[in-house]
């Protein structure tokens, strides 16, 4: 069992307290890497869009080509269950994930009796506002969908993400903004980014190179309901060192701004904190699980 963090796990039907093993050395998850997560955030009483990161591990399963055993509804049930063990003003990290049991050689078998499936909720705290990290370049790109599974939230891609991760701390920064196979900014190594220029918003567009997250299609709605300008474009790495404000947005901290990219440096400006305000304001008002 884990130590120093706080876990529930769900497995078979029933919920256990602590890191419960689930997962057997011949599962086709296990050593060929078949598996696919979700996460989702409670904080503060509430549970942003967790119908929707529910929808999205069947979506992944099904990507992966393994047979999804539970509908998002009752995944969703399942996750209220398991929260109700937590003390009200837990900050909890919310994990549903499927793996291939079987596979008669590198190919899974699709009957879903051939799949496993666990929820694992860890008490994890969110990041202080206006806690903040940095950016280098990365040697390492994202993949294709020709070469990988990238429309799915899958584990098998995040080995390519630690390599991006471990480069930039080595580097002395807090993370690695990420080119697409042809150059162009994708995302972090963790997250999806976001910079503004000029009091306008940017991001990446999607183009099957990295999943364009649920919390960025909600800091979207939020910021064009209020008014902002949003452009999904091709943006380059010279982009974001002419940016006012750059930012992060991923599900684990909803919002990390960002005050240096290789050397140049960004404000923690009015539109980053006023992202975080308005998804605070919508999550306490519409998110309630």
């Amino acid at each position: 069992m884990a130590t120093g963090t706080n876990i529930k796990t769900y497995f078979e039907g029933s919920w256990h307290d602590g890191d419960l093993p689930v997962l057997r050395a011949a599962d086709h998850g296990a050593w060929l890497g078949s598996s696919v997560f979700d996460g989702a955030r409670y904080f503060e009483g509430v549970c942003p869009d967790l119908q929707a990161h529910c929808e999205r591990v069947n979506r992944s399963a099904e990507a992966l080509m393994i047979t999804p055993t539970m509908a998002p509804d009752d995944i969703v049930e399942a996750v209220r269950e398991g929260l109700k063990m937590y003390a009200s003003d837990a900050t909890v990290y919310i994990r549903p994930m499927y793996w291939a049991l079987d596979g008669g050689d590198l190919g899974v078998d699709p009957k879903p009796g051939s799949t496993g499936f666990t929820i694992c909720l860890e008490e994890i705290p969110m990041a202080p506002k206006g806690k903040a990290t940095t950016l280098t370049t990365t040697q390492f790109r994202r993949p294709v969908m020709e070469d990988a599974v990238v429309n799915a939230k899958a584990g098998c891609l995040y080995p390519n993400n630690a390599r991006m991760l471990i480069e930039a701390r080595n580097k002395g920064y807090g993370n690695a903004l990420v080119a697409d196979a042809l150059g162009n900014v994708a995302e972090t190594a963790t997250a999806n980014i976001f910079m503004v220029k000029d009091g306008e918003v940017f991001t990446p567009v999607p183009n099957g190179t990295f999943l364009a997250g649920i919390t960025r299609a909600r800091h979207m709605k939020n910021l064009r309901d209020n008014g902002f300008k949003v452009h999904e474009d091709v943006l380059s790495f010279d982009d974001f060192r002419a940016a006012d404000e750059v930012f992060m947005s991923g599900n684990m901290m909803k919002v990390t701004p960002v005050t240096e990219f290789d050397g140049t440096h960004y404000q923690q400006g009015p539109v980053t904190a006023q992202v975080r305000d308005m998804y605070w304001d919508w999550a306490l008002s519409e998110g309630a699980v």
